[in-house]
């Protein structure tokens, strides 16, 4: 029996990819170790939802499902064209900013001349203007993942997979990053999956956050947060919603 825990509605009228995922009946282990057992999701197009458990429930197990890095075992996914961004920002040290943005550009045979000129047009919208040339090395955290995720953009695909991509990031440089991410995909929407294990970050990006049992993973619950963007933490609403949230975790 899943629970669906729901705050005060307010539609998201956003245009984007048209592509959603349907998760059904998956099952995957590896060897004698379960770690998805008949999970089912529907995430519909444009819509962010965000996966929450505890640690090994098989929630980065099924975003390499959705994203084709892995296979299930028993029942089916569809999700149309997915790319993952990890929590390490993948940066390549010996390429600059520009180059490191534009990679999947080249990797689906762009010209570098090509491949710049894209990622150049986004660098201003992503904070990032000034520091095209600039290396790896030369850039704070918070921009690094910046830059992974202009170059997770330019893939092109309509399904995003992101696990846990601020989890390196300090508290402060975090709560930045995950403002900045809201504001992004509200100008440029995806339909998102986001694996995390703080509730909060959950609920502040999420339009729904599904709560997972312990290994093996099932979905217990889901919290629809249709609340007014941008969020805040303080917000008697989302403060609510993250007890809630815990309650059903803890229980």
């Amino acid at each position: 029996m899943i629970t669906r825990l729901e705050a005060r509605a307010e539609p998201r009228e956003v245009a984007g990819s048209g592509e959603g995922v349907v998760v059904d009946r998956v099952s995957r282990s590896f060897g004698a170790l379960k770690a998805l057992d008949g999970f089912c999701l529907r995430v519909a197009p444009d819509e962010f939802v965000a996966l929450v458990g505890p640690s090994g429930c098989g929630k980065s197990t099924l975003l390499d499902l959705v994203c084709g890095l892995s296979r299930p075992d028993e029942g089916s996914i569809s999700a149309g064209e997915a790319v993952l961004m990890p929590q390490r920002d993948g940066l390549l040290p010996w390429l600059t900013a520009e180059d490191n943005a534009g990679l999947a550009l080249r990797v689906a045979g762009a010209s570098r001349t090509a491949a710049r000129e894209a990622a150049r047009l986004h660098f201003a919208s992503f904070g990032l203007e000034g520091f095209e040339r600039a290396h790896p090395g030369e850039l704070s955290g918070g921009m690094r993942q910046r830059v992974a995720f202009l170059r997770t953009l330019l893939a092109g695909r309509p399904v995003l997979g992101l696990d846990e991509p601020f989890g390196a990031l300090d508290a402060l440089t975090r709560a930045r990053m995950q403002e900045w991410l809201s504001v992004t995909l509200g100008r440029e929407p995806r339909t998102t999956l986001l694996v995390t294990h703080d509730i909060e970050e959950a609920v502040l990006l999420a339009d729904r956050v599904v709560l997972m049992s312990p290994r093996p993973g099932r979905v217990v619950a889901e919290l629809d947060v249709k609340l007014p963007r941008p969020r805040v933490r303080s917000d008697p609403a989302i403060l609510a919603l993250r007890e809630r949230a815990m309650a059903v975790l803890e229980r």
